[in-house]
């Protein structure tokens, strides 16, 4: 056998892979996990790739690999094509898949102890306590202590007197295994049906993409539920994107309900050692059922049998930071280098998918109503013109008599106002100051609950000023605009004796905090409920019959292409909350704009009215899905050498028919975390590789200075 050499990728910020003499003692496959010499530094790195050794070329060789199962072919097919899709380098991919390389080794060993089910009349106190309140168990003798409220020694003791026994267990057990074969919820025949059509496509052992179209409360969870439990029949892996907030334990007890086992969750907030223990059990194919956040659409599946995303159209499968991409999109090419089947659900799909499925290219299964004798809500629009609020309040008097009646009625009231807070801007009476975030052209937002003012897009905190911190007016500063906690306020005020929460990031900052506001919720413990954009992701309120909507226009100002089917989207799903249970519901907008065709569609309850009106639009214009954008966002410290780079590395554009360049200009937010920001968009026709396009066109800018950075956003579904 001849001399080989190796393509060994690295988890770093560079083009490609490098190559390494395989040493004769090495047995070596694609995908497996290596240890190499890269500058004076060992990093772990994958196999790319394996060819016959260049005679006469010096090579550094290959030092160790790793026991355990390399990634899978279609993984590294997938690394690439996000890099090359996405104009990424495939080092920053392949970190993201290796989040975890702690889970490449077995795992950790500790010693576990357990009651053996003696108990002595005469036992001590604090063993009494150790046995009652210690547990769960297994556990380790710190864990049991800390529970108890006693010494670990206390533990040891009692191994030695029969009452606990020690055993030497994994750290990182493997996951319960779900059942596919519990019984789900008996379904209306349209829902059988649509899951029938899917349970058929997993069958096909092959590829396919279906969109699941159903209106809210529909049903649609349960239908796919079937098609999971078929892949998981064969023997196969499911992986289940939603959105991030979503995974909640509120959200996961679905699942464990219909499959008996706790999914495994993979998301921003799980610790170190989960991770470490999702991505060993996932790799070697143990983890069956995932449910995760859109970074769960690279763990390495040793075999995957399905994908879904849940809420297909949902921003927040767009990843802005590092390599920019939209998980939505990536499923369905993971899919295809999978060979297996992907499904997209939602009850307001994207414009793209939709004209996927118009076009064949998806199956499109529909359930366009609610099982059983559950209707929509009905929907109405409350003008602002003509229904002005009192000064300084913001709710009109059709929506405060429409709560009122809810409460007389002992049923609940949902107010939803998507920004975070008390007030959006803090302005100075006195010299008309804005207080804004430092280094950053973004408005502070005034959290009187906190007493402090914070910038939502850095982060930046600070206590409310006293005084103008430009002109020193005492007391001149004042708060324009409501945000959830200003409602709320206005709301008690209303009704002094209502039970009124706020459900928002800042209010439920953790899986524990929204698991017990959303409990409170469903027990009717909660009269009104004010809350962002998190009550809109797929909760079930059975005493909630009425939504209303503060501000609808909110969504539809700036130049974002998509605000009109944004707004359409987030109020469908947010009216939707109401009467999902045995009372009607109904939903009103306040508006400024009530002839806007998003509302005039959403009232007549006519989708196909507003998809008619857009796509017309998109197509005239040959915006998405008539045509492709991508965005160049070019960032520096220094405002005259950021707009020169810019100029620079437009004029090094490849000419091309069918691609229209519309910039640089300054970008909404000009200026963030002191860096200044210029944009360019590209439009391009549908026969246009864009991608490649715009990789040529980056490779042409050979230097960029130091502190200085050129973002390149395919597909991008932000424009600030």
């Amino acid at each position: 056998m001849g001399l080989k050499n190796a393509q060994i990728l690295f988890p770093v910020n560079v083009p490609g892979a490098f190559d390494y003499a395989v040493p004769d003692h090495i047995r070596l496959d694609r995908g497996a996990f290596v240890f190499a010499p890269i500058g004076k530094q060992m990093k772990l790195g994958v196999v790319m790739g394996l060819d016959e050794a260049e005679p006469d070329r010096e090579l550094k060789e290959i030092a160790e690999v790793k026991a355990t199962r390399p990634l899978p072919e279609p993984m590294l097919d997938f690394i690439d094509w996000v890099a090359g899709y996405n104009v990424a380098s495939p080092g920053q991919v392949l970190r993201m898949v290796l989040r975890s390389w702690k889970a490449l080794d077995p795992s950790p060993v500790a010693t576990l102890y357990e009651p053996t089910g003696e108990r002595p009349l005469n036992v001590t106190p604090a063993r009494r306590a150790a046995l009652d309140e210690g547990g769960p168990f297994p556990a380790r003798a710190s864990d049991i202590a800390k529970r108890a409220g006693i010494s670990a020694g206390v533990i040891k003791g009692m191994v030695k007197a029969g009452l606990m026994r020690a055993q030497e267990r994994p750290v990182d057990p493997p996951f319960e295994e779900p059942d596919p074969d519990i019984a789900g919820r008996v379904l209306s025949p349209a829902q059988a049906m649509a899951a029938s059509e899917l349970v058929t496509q997993v069958r096909k052992d092959s590829y396919s993409a279906s969109l699941l179209d159903g209106v809210t409360g529909s049903g649609k969870t349960e239908v796919y539920f079937e098609a999971v439990a078929e892949a998981l029949r064969q023997g196969r892996q499911v992986l289940i994107l939603v959105p991030e907030i979503a995974l909640t334990q509120a959200g996961l007890s679905r699942f464990k309900q219909r499959f008996g086992a706790e999914p495994v969750a993979w998301h921003s907030a799980i610790t170190d050692m989960e991770r470490r223990r999702a991505w060993r059990e996932v790799v070697q194919g143990r983890a069956k059922l995932v449910v995760g956040a859109r970074s769960a659409l690279f763990l390495p599946f040793a075999k995957l049998g399905l994908i879904v995303v849940d809420e297909e159209h949902d921003t927040s499968f767009k990843q802005e930071e590092g390599v920019i991409y939209n998980a939505r999109d990536m499923a369905v090419l993971r899919a295809r280098l999978e060979d297996r089947p992907v499904i997209l659900a939602s009850a307001t799909p994207s414009l793209e998918s939709l004209h996927n499925a118009r076009m064949g290219r998806y199956a499109h299964i529909v359930l366009p109503e609610r099982p059983g004798a559950i209707t929509l809500p009905d929907i109405g629009l409350i003008d602002m013109k003509t229904h002005k609020p009192e000064p300084g309040s913001f709710l009109s008097e059709p929506m405060v008599q429409a709560v009122a009646e809810r409460i007389s009625r002992g049923e609940q009231s949902l107010l939803y106002m998507n920004r975070r807070g008390y007030a959006p801007l803090i302005l100075c009476k006195a010299c008309g100051e804005r207080l804004r975030s430092p280094d950053t052209d973004s408005w502070l937002v005034e959290h009187r609950a906190t007493g402090r003012a914070v910038c939502h897009l850095t982060g930046f905190s600070m206590r409310m000023p006293r005084e103008c911190p430009k002109c020193g007016a005492k007391d001149g500063l004042t708060s324009i605009g409501p945000g959830v906690e200003r409602i709320a306020d206005e709301a008690q005020t209303h009704f002094p004796q209502a039970r009124v929460e706020i459900l928002s990031s800042d209010t439920t900052a953790t899986p524990d905090e929204i698991k017990a506001r959303l409990g409170r919720m469903e027990r009717g413990e909660i009269d009104i409920l004010v809350g962002t954009q998190m009550v809109v992701k797929g909760h079930n309120f059975p005493k909630l019959t009425f939504v209303g909507v503060v501000d609808g226009d909110l969504l539809m100002g700036g130049a974002d292409p998509r605000a009109g089917e944004r707004t359409y989207q987030t109020l469908v799903q947010v009216a939707g909350r109401a009467g999902r249970a045995d009372k009607a519901g109904e939903a009103l907008i306040q508006t400024h704009h009530p002839d806007h065709e998003a509302l005039q569609a959403l009232v007549a309850g006519d989708r196909e009215m507003f998809v008619g009106v857009e796509m017309a639009m998109r197509d005239m214009l040959g915006l998405p899905p008539f045509g492709r954008l991508a965005a160049v966002i070019v960032w520096g410290p220094d405002l005259k050498k950021t707009k020169e780079l810019a100029k620079d590395f437009l004029s090094k554009a490849p000419r091309a028919d069918g691609v229209e360049i519309l910039g640089p200009s300054e970008a909404p937010i000009a200026r963030l975390r002191g860096l200044y920001r210029r944009r360019l968009f590209i439009r391009a026709d549908p026969g246009v590789n864009l991608s490649k396009y715009m990789t040529a066109w980056r490779a042409r800018q050979k230097r960029i200075p130091a502190k200085y950075k050129i973002q390149i956003d395919i597909d991008p579904q932000s424009f600030v």
